[in-house]
């Protein structure tokens, strides 16, 4: 496998994004190698770089009593909403090692995606201009937004598998008006098993950049 992996389960957003740091720093100074992470994280709201809480659609009052954050943070894109049952995906990888193009990047997680949601019979694809990857065109099913460094990324995907994807509503999903957002399992019917996605997406992300590199 041309990359580590690591699981850390359930973790606060912030948790997460100090430890996605912390690893961005030890690949660049060559002591650890481009790694995949995964885990979930308890509902929270995340802005990008091209958004603003213009696209927030609750009050801060709700926030506050729901216990829910809004964090700007470094990545590209606008705003999103994380909650359990989703599953995310940070490959913290060292692109001088693949290829030094992060829209060719893009294009391969996306591809990622798209493999998975063929082991259950479903086609999806992309919308030319927009990052991610979208069922019939009309209803978003995972979401990108990515951070390059010194040719190391950070932040990731984050793939709807059986979570409430009705908080999207909390929200203007990525800044897009009147976007459907749809999750695995009701794509499904059913609430498919976590962890043979993760699984699944492992042997993708393994495939792809075994082929493009290996």
């Amino acid at each position: 496998m041309p990359f580590d992996v690591q699981d850390w389960g359930m973790i606060q957003y912030r948790d997460a994004w100090k430890k996605q740091e912390d690893l961005v720093k030890s690949i660049q100074s060559g002591t650890s190698h481009s790694t995949l992470i995964m885990c979930e994280h308890p509902t929270v709201i995340t802005i990008g770089k091209e958004g603003g809480e213009q696209h927030l659609l609750i009050s801060s009052e709700f926030l506050q009593s729901s216990h829910i954050e809004v964090i700007p943070i470094n990545r590209g894109g606008d705003i999103t909403l994380h909650n359990p049952g989703q599953m995310i995906v940070y490959p913290i990888f060292n692109l001088m090692d693949y290829k030094q193009d992060l829209h060719w990047f893009l294009r391969a997680i996306e591809q990622v995606i798209i493999e998975v949601l063929k082991h259950y019979n479903i086609t999806s694809d992309r919308i030319p201009g927009k990052t991610g990857v979208w069922i019939d065109q009309k209803r978003k099913i995972c979401a990108i937004g990515l951070h390059c460094s010194r040719w190391v990324t950070s932040h990731g995907l984050a793939f709807n598998i059986s979570n409430d994807i009705n908080q999207f509503e909390w929200i203007v999903p990525c800044g897009i008006n009147n976007m459907n957002v749809t999750s695995l399992s009701q794509e499904l019917g059913y609430i498919p098993d976590m962890n043979e996605v993760k699984q699944l997406c492992l042997k993708e992300f393994d495939t792809i950049f075994e082929k493009k590199f290996g």
